[in-house]
């Protein structure tokens, strides 16, 4: 069976004002304490004064403190978030003041009444006024510290929840762009392979409904494996192998360690959709790209530079729409380079997200 944790530890404002009223109770009485130990002191300052009478003092004094605190909360409403004024923080002040004169003419009271142990000496009935005063801006200032505290670490937590739903909604809506980006360019294949060979076409659209599958799926997430990635590459490269057959040649060097490691979904399929887009792929320049993972656990997709002569204007997703998603969920670069080759490379991650 689990434990509960008592309601007490769990409030931290409750906890703090506890343990500021036994520090402020101890060091309120410091001078009668140290007095103790010092014989001629104590004889001077507070003659016949004994342990049990400083015990009673701080003792009683620890209790005010809560009753001040205790009331000074229920007044002005320190532990909630609602924004607190000076006027509120003046009349807080003013109301402990009396409250710890009030409560100190009580203990003298009870000490007189019933012979409670309390300290008698002269000096010590002088310094109960600068003791009010003293306690009054403690318990004010306290509450008002440890609301200020508590009302930074809520715009805080705010803060940062506003920023992971922004972050949330601007992932959801790049990956939202690649379906319909990919299933554009899939239906215009198809619409090509329909003209030209009807039963490639059947066996393309049962391909292409299980990538399609695949996108439904990978929306429900926000990483899934290299495993789960690369199957999905393999189904998608069949699609482009059905339209280009020999002039697209895709070796795959995979590293079957870092299978379980996690990348945003269809993260492959864009980089190899960007190099079939952009370069010439034919009998006579056939394109070649190599998938392959790296000792620094990454993916890197290349293919050497052999541009379209003629320029086909794209949606502007692609790379793009990649890095920013690398951005939002990691805060990572991917890193692009061009010499005779275009290489891509992007970071794989070793937890889900």
């Amino acid at each position: 069976m689990k434990r509960r944790t008592p309601a007490l530890l769990t409030d931290r404002y409750v906890l703090s004002t506890i343990v500021i009223s036994l520090a402020v109770a101890l060091l309120i009485h410091f001078p009668e304490s140290v007095s103790l130990f010092d014989q001629f002191e104590g004889d001077t300052l507070f003659p016949g004064m004994r342990l049990i009478d400083v015990l009673n003092e701080v003792f009683f004094t620890y209790l005010s403190l809560l009753a001040m605190f205790a009331i000074n909360t229920q007044v002005f409403h320190f532990n909630r978030s609602n924004r607190i004024g000076w006027v509120k923080v003046l009349l807080s002040f003013l109301l402990m003041w009396v409250l710890s004169n009030l409560l100190g003419q009580t203990f003298v009271f009870l000490h007189k009444t019933f012979n409670i142990p309390a300290i008698d000496a002269m000096v010590h009935h002088y310094l109960h006024p600068l003791r009010d005063f003293i306690m009054s801006c403690l318990v004010t200032g306290s509450c008002y510290i440890i609301h200020l505290v508590s009302r930074q670490q809520q715009v805080l937590v705010e803060n940062q929840q506003l920023r992971a739903e922004n972050i949330l909604n601007q992932y959801e809506v790049l990956k939202n762009q690649l379906n319909p980006h990919m299933l554009f360019n899939s239906l215009n294949t198809l619409r090509s392979l329909v003209r030209e060979n009807q039963e490639r076409a059947q066996e393309y659209i049962q391909e292409l409904s299980r990538v399609l599958r695949y996108t439904l799926q990978g929306n429900e997430s926000q990483s899934v494996t290299l495993r789960e990635e690369m199957n999905f590459t393999s189904a998608y490269l069949f699609l482009l192998k059905m339209r280009f057959e020999e002039n697209l040649q895709v070796q795959v060097d995979i590293d079957e360690k870092l299978d379980g490691y996690f990348l945003p979904p269809m993260s492959i399929q864009v980089l190899i959709e960007n190099a079939v887009k952009h370069n010439e792929i034919g009998s006579r320049h056939p394109l070649k790209i190599r998938i392959a993972t790296d000792s620094d656990e990454h993916i890197v997709v290349s293919n050497p530079l052999q541009p379209k002569r003629t320029v086909t204007s794209g949606t502007g997703i692609g790379l793009v729409n990649l890095a920013k998603r690398y951005q939002l969920l990691l805060h990572r670069d991917i890193q692009i380079t061009e010499d005779t080759h275009f290489t891509v490379r992007i970071p794989l991650i070793r937890e889900q997200l």
